[in-house]
């Protein structure tokens, strides 16, 4: 999904909210969905790359060109890290 396709699909979203066709919790459900197909299907350089572990870290996905740029921009978004693993997400 490239950029314009994701803000068109949370623009959907939000009008089917602003409609009453959808409670704040579906549209928060729709959007979560469109972000993270958004960087699944992330074209060029970088790629998702989903934390492994405890606490904050765990769940959390980063674009990155490489494993060891994700790890560094996950320790960056986390203040107390402590130990992770990163993986592509597919």
């Amino acid at each position: 999904m490239d950029r314009i396709s994701a803000l068109r699909n949370v623009e959907d979203a939000l009008a089917t909210f602003e409609a009453g066709d959808c409670s704040l919790s579906e549209l928060e459900s729709d959007v979560r969905g469109i972000l993270r197909t958004y960087a699944a299907d992330f074209e060029g350089e970088m790629q998702a790359y989903r934390a492994n572990g405890a606490g904050a870290t765990d769940g959390l996905v980063v674009l990155a060109a490489s494993a060891p740029e994700a790890r560094d921009r996950v320790a960056a978004l986390v203040e107390e890290a402590g130990d992770f693993t990163v993986s592509p997400v597919e």
